[in-house]
């Protein structure tokens, strides 16, 4: 992930001295918060090119000597990354990111649960099991008067169906979900994101606030108005992954004044400096040629350069940059002698049956209040419950009973396959909030991994029964007992097999619209091998393995095999005809062209009609339904490696 190469980072620290410290406590004022400390931060990238064996990697420096907000708040993969942070002169402890809080630019909140449910959420998981439940109801109280959310406490958040609160209460409430564990060090990536500028100042104000009352806050933050640029503290800016400032924000516009840089009076700080970095600022157009509108791209890109190479050496030659190097000398030589592995870890403060319990609470009450997920499904498969009962209503003991039998099981079994594509979006469209509250010590992987299966297979399992209530006897199959308990496993477990294969394909995908045309792909594949569009025992040796890896060619055999074996579709008289006719020649279809049993045709079909082969397919569908959900694990692990 590659980071803007311009921007601006502020930190919010009580009485802030020039080098962007916080002072050292005094017992006598009120508490201050952590000091952050960065020493020769260089963050590295390798990015590949090419195609297969011509693919060549290449490192790409994103920072140098410096730091940015996801380096300091060790939410970035550590290969490539040199140099060290220290809070409060010592190394980052490996689990900081469990213990510092941060929000991120987009929100992160279930929009289906109110501001109380999701504040109560982040108390039940991220507060030590020590703490009595009475406490951290406590907590979620006063953090919901603190933030100003009294009025909404018991509103949903909202989602892009469901209206919901505000923006403004939307960002506090993502705040209140960090400020649970009461962190000394708080980190924002552009909280004013998505906000309209009044809704922005407040939330400023309240950062503002808690800054007073001692909790270091660090943000970064894109072109604020001037009543939010006046309550920095200290202002970083950041040009090409250099420094270009790092100082007090009230006298960044008169160091930029003494460099040749004067902001023109009723002009933005925020603004300016953005304008001067890019080498869009009237100071920096004016040294310029005067035919300067007729510079093609590459002088264009030659003059922003050298503006930024002139930045950072006048800032590595200031005042400020001195400062600053000698507070961090004077850091190291105090630093702490402690040994932290530099490897990222991840502590959790409850129990995995714990975050279990509040987890899946949550995933099942998400899918309940969520029609699209829910409601919509359950009304789909009835409706086409309905519709393949009405075309195939009544199938007859005959010649005509074999193809609409035969056509019945085929859609019954094609469509468990393709309506379990909706599953795609469990991973995609929480994404962000599973990588962020992983990241933050919420819960396990596997944890919410069992705890979206639980989940989608109870949904899968209410539909699949439905359906297979609505459709066996409006298509009048077999009236025993048994045989209505085979098809609905059957039909249950293509679903499940389905599912964990959409899973699997979809858990690495972050586009909803890629990972259902890979489905469908695959779908349609294995639907050509399912055994009624093409006659399985005719196919070449070459090619006859891909049938092993059909969901629908097992689904299809099991439902086969459970309604025509006992089946005649003869009178008595044709069957004993048909059976001499059928010995005489050595083969299973009568030479008359009936056929006559049900048995008959599944040795057409080359298919194994005794009770193990029934049951064959049920272990073929559960086995790669286990070996599915292993890949989806193992992605879902894989997409958080850079914690």
């Amino acid at each position: 992930m590659m980071e803007r190469a311009n921007h601006i980072n502020i930190a919010m620290i009580e009485d802030i001295s020039t080098n962007g410290t916080a002072p050292a406590e005094d017992h006598n004022k009120q508490p201050c918060g952590s000091t952050v400390s960065f020493h020769n931060i260089e963050y590295k990238v390798q990015l590949k090119s090419g195609f297969f064996c011509k693919r060549k990697t290449s490192p790409n420096e994103i920072l140098a000597d410096l730091k940015f907000l996801d380096i300091l708040a060790a939410r970035k993969d550590p290969s490539g990354l040199s140099g060290e942070v220290l809070i409060d002169k010592a190394p980052q402890p490996p689990n900081f990111k469990c213990l510092s809080g941060y929000v991120v630019q987009e929100d992160v909140v279930m929009g289906t649960l109110t501001v109380r449910e999701n504040l109560r959420f982040s108390a039940a998981l991220r507060l030590p099991s020590s703490v009595p439940q009475s406490e951290k109801e406590a907590r979620v109280n006063h953090l919901i008067n603190e933030l100003g959310l009294t009025k909404v406490a018991d509103s949903k958040v909202g989602t892009q169906l469901t209206r919901g609160i505000s923006g403004g209460e939307r960002k506090r409430t993502n705040i209140g979900m960090e400020l649970i564990i009461d962190p000394s060090v708080l980190f924002l990536d552009e909280p004013t994101t998505g906000l309209d500028a009044s809704t922005a100042n407040s939330v400023l104000l309240l950062l503002k606030r808690m800054a007073g009352h001692g909790r270091t806050i660090i943000m970064s933050i894109h072109q604020p108005r001037y009543s939010i640029y006046r309550l920095f503290d200290t202002l970083t800016l950041l040009v090409g992954g250099k420094m270009v400032y790092h100082g007090p924000a009230p006298n960044a516009l008169d160091y930029f004044a003494n460099i040749g840089y004067p902001c023109e009076p009723h002009n933005n700080p925020a603004d300016f400096f953005l304008d001067v970095i890019n080498g869009d600022s009237t100071a920096t157009t004016m040294t310029k040629v005067p035919c300067s509108e007729d510079m093609d791209f590459a002088e264009l890109s030659d003059s922003r350069r050298s503006i930024e190479e002139r930045l950072v050496e006048e800032y590595r030659n200031s005042s400020y940059s001195s400062d600053t190097r000698a507070e961090l000398d004077r850091i190291v030589q105090d630093k702490k002698c402690i040994s932290c592995s530099k490897s990222r870890t991840i502590t959790y403060n409850s129990s995995f049956f714990h975050q279990l319990r509040w987890v899946l609470k949550r995933t099942f009450q998400n899918l309940m209040l969520n029609p699209q997920t829910s409601v919509a499904q359950l009304g789909v498969n009835i409706f086409l419950a309905l519709i393949v009962g009405a075309i195939f209503f009544g199938v007859k003991d005959d010649q005509s009973g074999v193809q609409n039998r035969m056509g019945a099981l085929f859609f019954i079994t094609t469509n468990q396959c393709f309506s379990t594509v909706s599953a795609a979006e469990l991973f995609i469209i929480e994404r962000k909030l599973f990588v962020h509250e992983y990241i933050s010590g919420y819960y396990r992987v596997s944890v919410y991994f069992l705890s979206k299966i639980l989940s989608d297979i109870t949904l899968r399992t209410i539909t699949s029964v439905i359906f297979s209530c609505i459709v066996y006897f409006l298509i009048g199959l077999k009236s025993t007992a048994a045989a209505f308990f085979v098809f609905t496993l059957t039909v249950t477990l293509v679903a499940y097999t389905a599912t964990a294969m959409t899973m699997a394909i979809s858990a690495d995908q972050s586009v909803v619209a890629l990972a259902n045309i890979l489905m469908t792909i695959t779908f349609v594949f294995m639907m050509i091998f399912s055994g009624l569009l093409v006659n399985l025992p005719s196919i070449m040796d070459w090619m006859s393995w891909l049938k092993y890896f059909s969901i629908p060619r097992y689904g299809l055999a099991a439902l086969k095999i459970n309604e025509f074996v006992g089946l005649k579709f003869c009178d008595e008289a044709v069957i004993r005809n048909t059976n001499l006719s059928a010995t005489v020649t050595n083969c299973s279809v009568s030479t008359v062209g009936l056929t006559c049993t049900g048995e008959q045709y599944l040795d057409y079909l080359g298919i194994e009609y005794t009770t193990w082969g029934l049951w064959e397919n049920h272990v073929a569908l559960t086995v790669m339904t286990f070996v599915f959900l292993v890949i989806a694990y193992l992605k879902l692990r894989y997409i958080k490696k850079f914690t």
